[in-house]
């Protein structure tokens, strides 16, 4: 016991701290309520009678020399301030605090969220790696489907039936296999695409869609629910129009365009002379769709609409490079300081 009680004495005496952490971590080990000196008195009762005076002043010693330590190690630390403060220059002008900002993204996916929760819908999420049937299959998208082509698709190179999802409507299919209609749902998330990179594209972005599951939904709700979005997200003389089109995984299916917020519809480079852009697809969902996810397609019924997060903000915020979103610029982002 001796020998522990030397130990402890030459640990004490050579301990140095640079900082209170340090010295905190020195007083809860040596004078705190529950330290290792006190263990050694709780030791007591073990040592033989004759040895218990001689024990007890060993470890009285060793408490005064820790809590000498201790008092030392404070003044040591109070002198280290003094000269740093001693080579502090006070006619330095001084460093405001830099506030950070809200993305635009993140801006534009709150109110995103924010529209269509007054609404009754929520708000669902799922992985970014995704299996080929969520992905594709369940979506109506059947092997050698010429509509697989349609998304340039980055796959796991050493299973083709994992990719990085190419949309969210994969988070979609599975709230089908999971719940039970009515769905309200807005996915939100990244997706990937292989494409060139330029100012109207990028091979990572940001969707929101949307899908609407019940009893007697039809494209008259659709029009309504885009026909609200429009005019909360821009305001309320957005014009806004749909235009037939196709997708897999709907029946009848719409492209979205809305006048273009940059020039007023008079035509720019943006919406490429037209006064219209482009904000996304839509449609009723495609009976298949429902019944790969176990869903009555007899019964049920329901609408599914995406858009891309960044076309959005370009929009909203007349922002005419998609790539400044990526790029971390400082002088761009600090532009959004009042979001």
């Amino acid at each position: 016991m001796s020998n522990k009680i030397n130990e402890l004495s030459e640990e004490i005496r050579s301990y140095q701290v640079t900082n209170d952490d340090q010295l905190e971590q020195f007083r809860l080990k040596f004078i705190g309520r529950k330290n290792v000196i006190a263990d050694l008195f709780a030791e007591m009762k073990n040592i033989p009678n004759d040895q218990k005076k001689a024990f007890g002043q060993e470890v009285n010693t060793l408490k005064n020399i820790a809590q000498e330590k201790f008092q030392e190690l404070i003044e040591s630390l109070k002198s280290g301030g003094e000269e740093e403060a001693a080579d502090l220059d006070l006619t330095l002008p001084p460093s405001v605090d830099q506030f950070g900002s809200i993305h635009p993204l993140t801006a534009t996916r709150q109110r995103f969220i924010q529209i269509f929760e007054r609404i009754g819908f929520n708000v669902s999420s799922g992985p970014e790696i995704e299996d080929d049937w969520h992905n594709f299959t369940a979506l109506n998208f059947p092997p050698n489907h010429p509509a697989r082509e349609m998304q340039d698709t980055f796959f796991i190179e050493k299973n083709p039936d994992i990719a990085l999802r190419t949309h969210t409507s994969s988070v979609q299919i599975r709230v089908l296999e999971n719940e039970k209609p009515p769905i309200r749902t807005l996915s939100p998330g990244r997706v990937y695409r292989n494409e060139a990179i330029s100012a109207r594209a990028h091979c990572i972005f940001h969707q929101m869609e949307g899908l609407y599951v019940d009893e007697g939904v039809s494209f008259a709700d659709l029009k309504q629910t885009l026909y609200h979005f429009v005019k909360e997200m821009f305001n309320e003389g957005t014009k806004i129009r749909f235009r037939p089109s196709y997708f897999p995984f709907t029946e009848p299916s719409a492209e979205i365009d809305i006048s273009c917020q940059i020039c007023g519809g008079k035509g720019c480079n943006i919406c490429k002379g037209t006064g219209w852009v482009e904000i996304g697809g839509s449609g009723m969902v495609d009976p298949n769709v429902l019944e790969n996810c176990g869903i009555d397609s007899k019964k049920y019924s329901g609408f599914a609409f995406g858009m891309g997060i960044e076309r959005i903000a370009m929009l909203k915020y007349q922002i005419k490079d998609l790539r400044l979103f990526t790029e971390n610029d400082i002088r761009f982002l600090k532009q959004f300081n009042a979001l």
